[in-house]
């Protein structure tokens, strides 16, 4: 079929790119009055095979390429089409004036552009995100074609920002508490370093040349401090080089990556910050996908694609899999011990009451306040724990160095 690309003005003179597959030029030019613009030029750009179509029916072809949006990026534009579209504005109309906003090179501005062409090409908007997995993620699809059925577009997006809002909220927490922490190991595992490879061996040479006999700490710290320099050094990093490529590629397997989500939720204290944190994401997702409307098994299955926890997710999978009437979720859930009771209770009384979207909100908050808490105790004990160790490194080699500086300067008074 001839493939079409045009250039138009909008009724308030904005200009209008893009590329169509119609049957002929007088498609394009009709379907160019039904979106209220005037033609400029069109230019047929070439063909692509495909079955005879009825005449002047559309084809969309994707433009975006790997164009991605940040999380950011998606927040806002979810919010300000969310925004236009609750005001009465169509969605063509909305996707055309956000598209006019960004630069013309902007990965985001490309991702809406090609929204906004496949629904002028009479594509559900579920359909045109769906087309762009690397930023639409498939709970944020199903959420859109749920508003759709609904006819709630605008509703279903106003969730869908403030759970996108909330999720980044969460991350942004997280980051945030472990940010001091690691400047705290960075800045004082180079100190040591530092100190190993460019101090040591500098006092070592001096004590050589005094021939004095050197303390047993003195000797343990410059014994080290040889290792690391020396080809024992390159040694061990070689082989710590090694095991860290090696645990990576590990990690990158179904079964390492599990592994991994298992020892996570195994640590003391860690295991509650990771439990707290994809706890309140399910209750998040599941709550926002069942009160649009989107059926509970397939709600299920959304969530067990996206919650992260490979482990939690395999027993989401289960659970599903238990499920009998469609509607109870709570006892398989409690049966695999992994969901502790507090939340299988809460949803129960939820599907007693009707309300599993409100319980599912009221379970969210307990588990953000309950990240909120848990992450103050881990920075509370972290961060001296941190301190502790560096001190105790530090003041090891300061202490080893002025024994020896203490016993050369006793021997030479004597």
């Amino acid at each position: 079929m001839p493939t079409f690309r045009y250039v138009a003005r909008t009724r308030d003179g904005h200009r209008l790119e893009g590329v169509l597959e119609a049957a002929d030029r007088g498609a394009v030019l009709a379907e160019l009055s039904r979106m209220n613009c005037v033609p400029v030029r069109v230019e047929e750009s070439g063909s692509v095979p495909a079955a005879a179509p009825a005449a002047g029916r559309f084809r969309w072809r994707r433009q975006g390429g790997s164009a991605r949006m940040s999380t950011r990026q998606m927040l806002q534009f979810t919010r300000e089409l969310s925004d236009l579209v609750g005001s009465g504005m169509t969605l063509g109309e909305a996707l055309h004036a956000l598209a006019r906003r960004g630069g013309e090179g902007d990965a985001g501005t490309r991702v809406i552009t090609d929204l906004r062409d496949q629904i002028v090409q009479g594509r559900s908007l579920s359909d045109a995100l769906a087309a762009h997995p690397e930023t639409f993620p498939p709970l944020y699809v199903s959420m859109v074609r749920a508003g759709e059925a609904a006819g709630t577009l605008a509703a279903s997006l106003e969730r869908l920002a403030a759970h996108f809002e909330r999720s980044q909220e969460t991350r942004e927490k997280i980051l945030m508490a472990l940010t001091y922490p690691g400047i705290v190991l960075l800045v004082g595992s180079l100190t040591v370093v530092f100190i190993m490879v460019f101090v040591i061996p500098r006092f070592a040479s001096m004590f050589a040349e005094l021939g004095s006999t050197l303390p047993l700490p003195t000797r343990i710290l410059i014994g080290i401090s040889r290792s690391l320099t020396g080809v024992q050094g390159l040694v061990l990093a070689a082989v710590v080089v090694v095991a860290i490529v090696a645990l990576r590629r590990a990690l990158r397997t179904e079964a390492g990556r599990e592994w991994w989500d298992r020892v996570q939720l195994r640590l003391p204290l860690v295991g509650r910050v990771v439990r707290a944190a994809a706890f309140a994401q399910f209750a998040q997702m599941l709550g926002s996908l069942l009160a649009n409307g989107v059926p509970v098994l397939s709600a299920l299955s959304i969530v067990e694609r996206t919650i992260g926890n490979r482990v939690i997710a395999r027993e989401i999978r289960q659970a599903r899999e238990r499920v009998t009437d469609g509607s109870t979720i709570s006892r398989p859930l409690a049966a695999g011990k992994v969901f502790p009771s507090l939340l299988t209770d809460m949803l129960a009384v939820g599907e007693r009451t009707g309300d599993m979207p409100g319980a599912l909100a009221h379970i969210a908050r307990r588990y953000e306040a309950e990240l909120e808490r848990t992450l103050k105790l881990f920075i509370t004990i972290l961060e001296p724990a941190l301190i502790v160790a560096i001190a105790t490194l530090v003041g090891f080699v300061a202490i080893s160095m002025l024994a020896a500086v203490f016993d050369l300067t006793s021997g030479l008074r004597a």
